[in-house]
């Protein structure tokens, strides 16, 4: 064997992210596991709701709701890694490296995994019909399982056409917390529709200040996101106007359950997100934002439940 071994184990060392060996920790942060309180809220609060029309816990129902919303959150990341790694979307993205785009994952195992946990939704979904016998949920959740792929899957994504944050209201607003709440109450009470729509707002912030944070190297490929279409200003004014919407909702909510006051302690991750969008200088700085965001739906969740039970 010839050469330098110091020189060799220089060279092992200085190795690209590209031929790193993939490590659990590598799949874990492909999960994205700073967008899973956006999956987690909407059951919160849905719980909260069903408990409020019931006055009964129903902890198992609960539980699989949990299992079916991060699962579909954990699918639908691992999915878009691999659609937007294929096409080249993640090529020069800002952020951790992607699976697919750093080449040390092959795509179909990506896709794999992706529909692992897919069928994981599929299957607690399943279980959750067969036990309140509410069989068009299976539409539902069929339904639920196309929109995450089509995000960003298939020849024609919604996800780059403008569309992404109607469609992450309606799930992850919407169905998810509504549903949450059928399946435990068969009712839904106007709390659970405006907790579903503070939701649903705060879900959006979090895609805006994403996309955002990508808006130059999605103009570039041809992703015609909403942030591409209004620009970087009417971004940061429709993100700050979803976050307050969101609490707006739980001042409303506070005039008839006190404790729903003290939702705004959110805003304590909340305000600091909202100057990171307005004030940013590197693209990577919304990576905080977005994070910042995203706990914030889960205190808003909290406090809405412990205002709906308390």
């Amino acid at each position: 064997m010839s050469g330098n071994p110091a020189k060799r184990g220089a060279s092992r060392t200085a190795a690209s992210p590209a031929t790193r060996p993939v490590t659990l920790g590598d799949w874990i942060g492909a999960s994205r596991l700073r967008t899973l309180p956006l999956a987690v809220a909407p059951v919160v609060i849905g719980t909260g709701a069903a408990i409020l029309v019931t006055g009964v816990f129903h902890w198992v129902i609960a539980l699989t709701c949990l299992v079916v919303a991060v699962a579909l959150q954990i699918g639908v990341n691992y999915a878009n890694d691999y659609s937007d790694g294929i096409r080249g979307t993640d090529a020069h993205r800002v952020g951790p490296a992607r699976l697919t785009a750093s080449g040390r994952v092959r795509p179909r195992t990506v896709l794999i995994v992706a529909f692992v946990f897919f069928a994981i939704a599929a299957v607690a979904g399943l279980a959750i019909t067969i036990r309140t016998q509410q069989w068009w949920f299976i539409a539902v959740g069929a339904a639920s399982i196309i929109a995450a792929w089509f995000y960003t899957g298939g020849k024609r994504p919604y996800g780059y056409n403008a569309l992404g944050e109607v469609f992450v209201f309606v799930f992850f607003g919407l169905v998810a917390t509504l549903g949450t709440t059928w399946v435990q109450a068969l009712a839904l009470p106007q709390e659970a529709w405006l907790g579903a729509i503070g939701a649903g707002l705060l879900a959006c912030a979090v895609l805006l200040a994403n996309n955002l944070r990508d808006i130059e190297q999605d103009a570039r490929v041809g992703k015609r996101t909403l942030s591409v279409l209004i620009g970087r200003r009417a971004t940061q004014v429709l993100y700050t106007v979803f976050v307050l919407l969101a609490f707006a909702t739980t001042w409303f909510l506070a005039f008839f359950y006190p404790i729903a006051w003290l939702a705004s302690l959110a805003l304590l991750a909340a305000g600091p997100a909202i100057l990171i969008v307005w004030t940013y200088r590197q693209p990577r700085e919304l990576v905080t934002a977005l994070a910042l965001t995203s706990l914030t739906s889960l205190g808003y969740a909290g406090f809405l439940f412990w205002a709906f039970v308390g």
